[in-house]
């Protein structure tokens, strides 16, 4: 992730910087240094934070109105992606995808399917979907708005999304980082197991290791989320999500 000195977000008429602030900063640093790669980001959170790195540090970025067009940050048609160059992208690692959770284990595999034992469920979710193309075909990354013990267990009850222990060989597999209300995480361990990565403001890492149900590998001194610089947070609240649809995900 950027450790870069960034300007504080002080004097922006509109407050403090919220908690929902520092994570859509938190999701667009995923694409940071990614080029000419397709984003696929899913809730309001990620597509605020591409947009913005469209606007700002990757211009090259290329976003989607979620069909077949591609589009600018204003959501401008900009040119046709027809479904076989989608799958194009998609095999060939040129699409960097920031799903949901609502399992995932210290390795990253993800569970969006059910609760239970996958023969007899507690609860129907979504379903497998396009998980396992995804994961083993470009980078995914993870936005989880509610950080509990619910969401990050020690073995998920189905592999959907598929972890670095599973992905041995995969050519194009990599989990960039997984994005909480809480912080940001990442697998740079020997093992690929989760590593805290960055807090919140705010939040503390007792908070954040009582609500994870694995040992996470947290080095000396974890650094706070990086600050938007005033044009990201003007850009956030003027332009990207005038209406702060942005809170109603995180709730703070």
């Amino acid at each position: 992730m950027s450790t870069e000195r960034s300007e504080p977000a002080r004097g922006v008429s509109g407050g403090e910087v919220t908690r929902a602030e520092y994570c859509v900063v938190a999701c667009a640093e995923a694409w940071r240094g990614s080029g000419e790669i397709l984003a696929s980001p899913m809730g309001v959170i990620p597509s605020i934070g591409a947009r913005l790195a469209r606007r700002t540090f990757a211009p090259e970025l290329l976003l989607t109105d979620g069909e077949a067009m591609l589009v600018d940050a204003e959501g401008t048609v900009e040119g046709w992606l027809p479904y076989r160059q989608h799958l194009e992208l998609v095999a060939g690692g040129r699409r960097h995808v920031m799903m949901g959770a609502s399992q995932i284990d210290r390795y990253g595999n993800q569970n969006i399917s059910c609760i239970g034992d996958w023969r007899r469920p507690r609860r129907q979710l979504l379903g497998v979907r396009g998980a396992p193309v995804n994961t083993l075909n470009n980078p995914t990354s993870y936005w989880i708005p509610r950080h509990s013990r619910r969401v990050f267990v020690e073995r998920v009850d189905m592999v959907c999304g598929v972890g670095y222990d599973r992905a041995v060989g995969a050519r194009y597999h990599r989990i960039p980082r997984v994005v909480t209300d809480l912080g940001v995480f990442d697998f740079a361990t020997p093992d690929r197991s989760m590593r805290l990565a960055a807090r919140h403001p705010g939040v503390t890492v007792g908070e954040i290791v009582e609500a994870t149900g694995f040992p996470l590998s947290i080095g000396d001194g974890v650094p706070c989320t990086r600050a938007p610089v005033v044009e990201e947070l003007r850009l956030i609240r003027e332009v990207l999500d005038p209406g702060n649809t942005r809170a109603r995900e995180v709730g703070i």
